[in-house]
């Protein structure tokens, strides 16, 4: 299929560009999507949650009271967990909660997520574009005029732009990403998909995200 190409300016260029159908036409796997997100969410979580149990609470060694003829409850620490300021019972523990997915599920992800922008009708693809150097108010002005400033959009580019990265971080609800690092949940996760023109070819190729990781 063939996509328009924006201007800066919020004009046409006149110009298409080709998306692959089997990257951006197919029917969308729901499930494959859930398994994606999913794993991406959990592979932001950092698990290093942790309490002190019993044993690890310091003070408490000696026996509060004797066993018998105080006419109480027997206790043998101050820092039983039935105690204020004692340990915690079955607190959380320090785990890794990484999920990977087989290479051929993450790319199937990729391309319903990407198929799934399309038939929303929230892809736009934009001339390539860049800035000597980081300018907001620059990219603030070519949002305004695409008519999505003020939505929540991500900006895929292809290969690392440092200029466009900066320009954009310090703008509500945009986010700039090298397209082959976006991953479904990334794709899907806004209101606008911008993407530069040559980053079309790398979408096309369907290159495989990297392993998710904490950002």
């Amino acid at each position: 299929m063939l996509i328009d190409v924006y201007k800066i300016d919020g004009t046409l260029s006149g110009e298409k560009v080709e998306l692959t159908d089997s990257v951006f036409g197919i029917e969308p796997n729901d499930h494959v999507v859930y398994l994606s997100v999913k794993a991406y969410l959990a592979n932001q979580r950092q698990g290093t949650h942790k309490t002190k149990e019993r044993g690890e609470v310091s003070g408490g060694g000696k026996k509060p009271w004797k066993q018998k003829g105080r006419g109480g409850a027997r206790a043998g620490t101050t820092r039983s967990p039935l105690w204020v300021g004692g340990g915690t019972i079955f607190g959380p523990r320090p785990r890794d909660y990484r999920q990977d997915l087989p290479k051929k599920v993450k790319a199937l992800a990729r391309r319903s997520a990407l198929s799934y922008k399309v038939k929303d009708e929230q892809l736009l693809v934009v001339d390539d574009f860049n800035f000597e150097n980081p300018t907001t108010q620059s990219f603030f002005s070519i949002l305004k005029a695409l008519k999505i400033d003020g939505k929540k959009t991500l900006l895929l580019t292809n290969g690392k732009q440092e200029n466009v990265w900066k320009s954009g971080r310090n703008i509500s609800k945009v986010k700039v990403l090298e397209a082959q690092n976006a991953s479904p949940y990334q794709i899907l996760n806004n209101q606008v998909l911008l993407v530069q023109k040559s980053a079309i070819a790398v979408l096309n190729n369907n290159q495989a995200a990297p392993k998710e990781v904490v950002s």
